[in-house]
């Protein structure tokens, strides 16, 4: 009996060890297998070439892509301002950082590479730059070449040709709530044409809109597909478009583009994760810029070539408006109260 039951504690223990062998592994695995949440508002196409690259490089660490429309990331970063979830923001407009920022929601890091970023795609004001930009979006007008014939419209080359009747229902355009590229081209009417006479404008741009999106590539794709003539979209979204066989043309209004950076930043949290570093690290990288230069003209980095797509102004720098950030930031607010107030009711069901 006494050997019996000594066989059988030995068994139990022995069964015991195992299994604190098997959760000492799977812990060492846990550990290795880090994870981070991310909240970008970049495009899904562009999303699937990117994370191949990270996923390649930074096997360890699992980034959990939160992606939506930039006022709905905004949005739900404020939401959760007291509780923040993500760990860090990739490819978001500026100027809702500066939002974010203005709140306390975000800390300084300096990524690697940093000192090979433009001037105007990091923060100037803080010795640990509270954003670094990757690359720049502009305004563009995209047609279709099919129904505007079938309809009798020219393709129009400026904000102001967009007021003539001969538009009206024709045109689709970004809620500003919702889409980044709708607030930069509200705020771009703004600062050009001055508040009250930029009011005035939206006022009577607002008799030939047929409907707000709540995305800023939206608008373009409908235009794409022949569901209205044309889009008040962003430029890039076009230009994709046309090379994949879309009967479409874009253009550039001549008073200028509104524009944005597309912004990185670390999320203030009671435990910053190393990785989320390593991540911000990785996405102002030389590598990353070469993928984001397949993509845009505009880039970050002053060392890492870009080629000028065509149908791009040679130097498409000369495009943009002198856009101050800090402004649409400390106005973001007002300007959506005041827009959603007078022209909502146009906006497609969310």
């Amino acid at each position: 009996m006494d050997c019996f039951r000594t066989k059988s504690i030995r068994h139990f223990w022995g069964l015991v060890l195992g299994l604190a062998a098997i959760f000492t592994i799977m812990g060492v695995i846990s550990v290795g297998a880090a994870e981070i949440l991310v909240y970008t508002a970049l495009e899904d196409d562009e999303l699937a070439v990117y994370m191949k690259d990270w996923e390649a490089k930074y096997p360890n660490i699992k980034a959990n892509i939160v992606r939506d429309s930039t006022g709905i990331v905004t949005a739900k970063l404020l939401a959760e301002k007291d509780n923040p979830r993500a760990d860090l923001i990739w490819g978001v407009s500026a100027t809702s950082l500066l939002v974010c920022d203005q709140v306390g929601m975000l800390i300084g890091y300096n990524p690697k590479g940093i000192e090979k970023l433009k001037p105007a795609f990091f923060d100037q004001k803080n010795k640990e730059a509270h954003w670094t930009g990757l690359k720049a979006y502009m305004t563009g007008f995209v047609g279709n070449t099919i129904e505007m014939k079938a309809k009798g419209l020219v393709m129009p080359q400026s904000y102001a040709d967009l007021l003539d009747p001969i538009y009206k229902g024709h045109l689709v355009m970004p809620n500003p709530a919702s889409s980044g590229t709708g607030f930069l081209t509200v705020s771009a009417i703004l600062q050009i044409m001055g508040e009250d006479a930029g009011w005035d404008y939206l006022d009577k741009l607002h008799q030939n809109i047929a409907v707000y999106t709540h995305s800023g590539s939206k608008p373009a794709k409908m235009a794409g597909k022949g569901e209205y003539p044309i889009g008040i979209s962003f430029a890039y979204r076009g230009f994709k478009q046309k090379s994949s066989g879309e009967p479409v043309v874009v253009a550039f209004p001549k008073e200028k583009s509104g524009w944005e950076v597309e912004a990185n930043g670390l999320i203030k949290k009671p435990r910053i994760k190393k990785e989320a570093k390593i991540f911000l690290d990785w996405a102002i990288s030389d590598d990353a810029y070469k993928m984001y230069a397949t993509v845009y003209p505009i880039i970050g980095s002053t060392v890492v070539p870009v080629t000028v797509p065509d149908g791009y102004p040679p130097d498409p720098v000369v495009q943009l408006i002198d856009n101050d950030f800090d402004w649409a930031a400390r106005n973001r607010a007002a300007i959506l109260k005041k827009w959603t107030q007078r022209y909502d009711g146009k906006s497609e069901a969310k």
